[in-house]
């Protein structure tokens, strides 16, 4: 028999949704800084020549910087005042994760719930200033390596670049945590997802060319419009897939009454590391590539030239890192951001058990025995999703916005978007038959 939550959600038309005053707000408030984050990737930095970028960036967009480009909504073609993005951010929360599980001050920060976070987000904030300064510098240094590119090299343009750059990723945290908070889903993520979705258009339409001007095949481009809807349709099935655990509470009194022990479920989604994975394995391999892009490469050894050649996008031996990096930073960061200890201590503390499994070290045990188990298939689907259309893209051209990780990113932040969606309209309706059940007892009284 369906939940009294499941009841609602089947019920919900679009007469509920026009009722949810509160929820329009919301949605109405996340479009328009979405809109504003639009507006600012299309800012050029000062001091440029934009048609010498545009002809630098196009030697380069095959690698790391399309990939980066792509997640910064293309302000990094238009070298924006967003063109870092959020991703600054991304890697500083990350760090901070990875140190919490280290460092016994931020562990015991993380245990002393909202006070604690608020500490925890404040050293996030200052880590992504530091990586952003540092990537904004990096920046500024090499636009003016370019030739042409800088009207005016010089200390007066990298600190113009620093300053411009740092702010606007700074812009974009506060802006994604005012979404998260006055909005309707996650800041961060949507920021990502309005980038990589105002560029599928263009990606759609440059295929379509390549069609009409017979560099690919009517078969091919059906064949991989088929291919995305497959990938869509196994993300959407996985990322909704859960293992979940049966959690038992034991029986209670309260005076002389005896209350009947509670069950209930541990979820343990099947890809508990999300899009992270995908993310960091391509960076980490694109960028050598990169580098080697922006330097001269005739005075490197002959064993180096020939591993640039190797992990060249689309080559075997990049396939089979970029699969086994993915793998790997599934497991890492699912360890990081999933302790099964501390799960089992709540447990503990809330005198709740799996059963046949002693609380305490046991459950531990058990819960990192299962999410190994279903990391595994989860590492599998990623690599899948990623790898597929990575084939596509080396051997077709076809863009990065048609790739796994992008498809990943929409589908995922869609999914989360659309579940807070029918949350805010349940809590909607409950408000509404608990007024009404309100006004019956008062009208009973009378």
């Amino acid at each position: 028999m369906a939940s009294a939550a499941e009841q609602l959600a089947s019920n919900m038309n679009f007469g509920a949704f026009s009722k949810a005053t509160e929820l329009k707000k919301r949605i109405w408030f996340t479009l328009g800084a979405l809109l504003v984050y639009r507006l600012g990737t299309y800012i050029p930095l000062p001091g440029l020549n934009m048609e010498a970028f545009a002809q630098a960036f196009q030697t380069q967009s095959s690698g790391i910087l399309g990939q980066f480009n792509m997640f910064a909504g293309g302000a990094i073609e238009r070298m924006a005042i967003f063109a870092l993005g959020i991703m600054p951010y991304i890697s500083a929360s990350i760090a901070i994760q990875l140190m919490t599980s280290v460092i016994p001050q931020l562990e015991q920060l993380k245990k002393e719930g909202e006070q604690g976070r608020k500490v925890i987000n404040q050293y996030t904030r200052y880590g992504t200033v530091f990586l952003a300064t540092l990537q904004a510098y990096g920046i500024a240094v090499g636009l003016e390596g370019g030739t042409g590119i800088v009207s005016d090299p010089g200390w007066f343009f990298r600190f113009s670049t620093v300053i411009s750059l740092v702010g606007g990723t700074m812009f974009l945290m506060w802006l994604g945590e005012q979404i998260t908070a006055r909005g309707i889903g996650n800041g961060i993520s949507l920021i990502i997802f309005a980038g990589i979705v105002a560029g599928m258009p263009s990606a759609i339409a440059g295929t379509l060319e390549l069609s009409r001007t017979g560099a690919l095949s009517a078969g091919l481009v059906v064949g991989i419009l088929v291919l995305a809807v497959a990938i869509i349709a196994l993300i959407v099935f996985v990322e909704r897939a859960q293992r979940r655990l049966l959690i038992q509470y034991p029986k209670r009194q309260v005076g002389n009454r005896m209350f009947q022990g509670d069950t209930s479920h541990l979820p343990l989604k099947l890809n508990t590391a999300g899009v992270i994975p995908a993310i960091f394995a391509s960076s980490l391999l694109l960028l050598p590539a990169t580098l080697a892009g922006f330097s001269d490469t005739s005075n490197l050894p002959d064993w180096a030239t020939s591993v640039l050649a190797a992990l060249g996008h689309g080559q075997p031996l990049y396939m089979v890192f970029y699969a086994a990096l993915i793998a790997f930073f599934a497991f890492f960061y699912t360890a990081i951001v999933f302790n099964p200890q501390e799960t089992a201590d709540n447990l503990k503390n809330h005198s709740g058990f799996i059963p046949g499994i002693r609380p305490g070290a046991r459950t531990a045990e058990y819960i990192d025995y299962v999410l190994t188990r279903i990391t595994v298939v989860g590492a599998i689907y990623l690599v899948l999703v990623c790898i597929l259309p990575e084939f596509l893209i080396a051997r077709t051209g076809v863009p990065f916005y048609l790739g796994g990780t992008s498809l990943l990113i929409v589908v995922s932040v869609t999914l989360d978007t659309v579940a807070q969606v029918q949350g805010h309209l349940i809590a909607h309706q409950y408000e509404g038959l608990i007024k009404k059940s309100k006004l019956r007892g008062g009208k009973k009284r009378r």
